[in-house]
């Protein structure tokens, strides 16, 4: 009963300590769907690693740097209309280590003239305390 009770203890504590980083991931990425409906890039863009090493690959290629993909991202989202409504489906948050993450999930804008969606791969590093994205892969 005494090794029962240790395992069951080990094992909600890798849960919790799981559970930890998880949370701290979904948080980031409520931020940043709220600074989107918000109308805020400046916000959302907060959420990604300001270095020049930032990897961002939607349907045109990759763009690298933080300041390219916020020039980009002002240019194709103009204005509010433009930003639309943002929701997110969160399909998969995978701890690597305790540094990394992967997370897997589908995106929709709901604007007045259509609905555009898809999917993204969002690669979080745990930098100075903060969970940030260091590569996004949207289409």
């Amino acid at each position: 009963m005494k090794h029962f009770l240790t395992l069951f203890i080990l094992l909600i504590s890798v849960i919790v300590t799981q559970a930890q980083p998880k949370q701290a991931i979904l948080k980031v990425l409520d931020k940043q769907r709220e600074a989107w409906n918000n109308g805020d890039i400046d916000t959302f863009m907060q959420t990604y690693w300001k270095s020049d090493s930032l990897t961002f690959v939607g349907k045109s290629g990759p763009t690298y740097g933080w300041q390219n993909t916020l020039d980009n991202y002002k240019r194709g989202y103009p204005d509010k209309a433009a930003m639309g409504f943002l929701t997110f489906k969160i399909l998969k948050v995978n701890l690597i280590d305790k540094t990394n993450a992967f997370v897997l999930g589908g995106w929709n804008l709901k604007r007045e003239k259509d609905a555009p969606g898809g999917y993204f791969t969002l690669w979080f590093r745990k930098i100075k305390g903060e969970w940030l994205i260091v590569c996004d892969h949207s289409s």
